[in-house]
């Protein structure tokens, strides 16, 4: 089996300065797609689990279909649980399987985030599994207002979360937000460097649909080892099927729509390999 742990997929990238695909999927099709793109480029992969996803699916019934597509892969790939404030879900991902969690709980306080965090990283390490960390939450691009990277947290203030937590990567805001940007976003790369110094932890890159690939590269040469996709793959899906009906009206096999919506989302998951720069990384 391929499946290893998180934290020693992201270590590997983060000392190499080259960035994991950290892919949201959001149905058995998608999960295999993105494991097939990734076996076929020999690169190590991040499969991530929305709330949402799971919930609608169930816990057993996602973890089975790792289970089975992780299996006929041969590189790297690890099941990592995104943006979830709820504790008893992170449980039940942690028991059953899941390689990492991202304990969202940024819309409280910074000391009750850190005081909650530390307890989800102590129940993280007895399954041998990572804990991603944030403090600042993400905004939709549609409500972004142009003066994100204004209103974050100190660079004390998120050292001493790292160093409280023991968190294995931290999420920052630099400008970034879930969705796709209307113009290109205005980063502020320099805090990605000044927390990778201060703490030696990879930082993990949000909102990644739609940057430049000149701030795909700089970012991660900077210590952005975690690079997370989600938006692109949905539109991937959904154009794909809506372009199959309009050029097949009336054709309503499934399988046909199914091949192409998995051909789509393979091209997808490749294209930001090799812009991410993890083509050929694999080492099992």
């Amino acid at each position: 089996m391929p499946i290893v742990p998180t934290k020693e997929i992201l270590d590997r990238a983060f000392a190499e300065r080259y960035g994991v695909a950290a892919i949201n999927v959001i149905n058995d099709l998608t999960m295999e797609a993105v494991l097939a793109a990734a076996d076929e480029l020999r690169a190590p992969i991040i499969i991530q689990t929305s709330v949402k996803h799971v919930k609608m699916t169930g816990v057993d019934a996602m973890y089975a279909l790792w289970q089975t597509y992780a299996s006929r892969v041969s590189v790297p790939a690890a099941l990592h649980l995104d943006h979830c404030p709820e504790r008893e879900l992170i449980s039940a991902c942690l028991a059953r399987g899941w390689n990492s969690v991202l304990f969202d709980a940024s819309k409280l306080s910074v000391e009750e985030n850190k005081r909650q965090c530390i307890e989800v990283v102590a129940e993280a390490r007895r399954y041998g599994a990572h804990v991603e960390g944030e403090i600042e939450g993400f905004k939709r691009t549609e409500e972004m207002t142009g003066d994100e990277a204004e209103h974050v947290q100190t660079l004390d203030t998120v050292v001493d979360f790292i160093s409280a937590t023991g968190v294995d990567v931290f999420a920052p805001a630099i400008g970034n937000a879930h969705g796709m940007y209307k113009t290109t976003p205005h980063l502020d790369s320099q805090r990605v460097t000044d927390i990778v110094q201060a703490t030696g932890i990879p930082v993990a890159l949000h909102g990644g649909t739609g940057m430049t690939p000149e701030q795909f590269s700089d970012l991660i040469s900077r210590g952005c080892a975690k690079v997370n996709i989600s938006t692109a793959l949905k539109i991937a899906f959904m154009k794909s099927g809506y372009d199959f009906m309009t050029e097949h009206p009336g054709d309503y096999d499934p399988p046909k729509i199914f091949t192409a919506q998995r051909a789509a989302v393979m091209e997808m998951a490749r294209y930001h390999i090799r812009l991410f720069g993890s083509e050929g990384k694999a080492w099992t």
